[in-house]
């Protein structure tokens, strides 16, 4: 970053730990970065409320801040709204889809209906087939899932519509 970068572009490019392809802005878990007098607030809201990335993203987000000379940073946390994977961004979804990770669909709206047996089929990524099957409920991170396809027998990561 430069000297003239504000700290809205500082915290935005700071990569996600478990997803370092994305920024937490792509992934749409930076909600603000207020600067006052320079004072600095940023407000995260995370993917999931116990995730376990959250220290490491609030003490690289307040590295990044700092190096760029904003002596006082607050990083803060908001639950509320929850995160949902509509908020990761055009940019964010690109980014998956080049890396082989199938971007979440539409989040569910309203009540979730407790439903028993297999979700929804996730398509491949390399050869866009249906004809998938998740292998594993949590991949490397516990944002995303490990499927595997039946047409071109390539295994991929999904990340979970929330």
């Amino acid at each position: 970053m430069t000297a003239t970068s504000t700290a809205r572009e500082v915290a935005a490019a700071t990569p996600d730990p478990e997803l370092p392809l994305l920024t937490i802005a792509d992934l749409g878990i930076l909600r603000s970065v207020d600067e006052t007098d320079g004072d600095v607030v940023v407000t995260i809201t995370p993917t999931y409320s116990g995730c376990p990335a959250l220290r490491e993203i609030s003490a690289d987000v307040e590295r990044r801040l700092r190096d760029a000379g904003y002596e006082r940073v607050d990083v803060r946390l908001r639950l509320a709204p929850p995160w949902t994977s509509d908020w990761i961004t055009d940019e964010g979804r690109r980014k998956l889809d080049e890396a082989g990770i199938v971007a979440p669909g539409p989040a569910p709206r309203g009540p979730v209906p407790l439903t028993l047996g297999r979700r929804p089929a996730v398509a491949c990524p390399r050869c866009a087939s249906t004809d998938t099957v998740e292998t594993a409920a949590f991949g490397s991170t516990s944002c995303k899932s490990l499927h595997r396809c039946r047409a071109c027998a390539e295994p991929f990561e999904a990340v979970k519509p929330l």
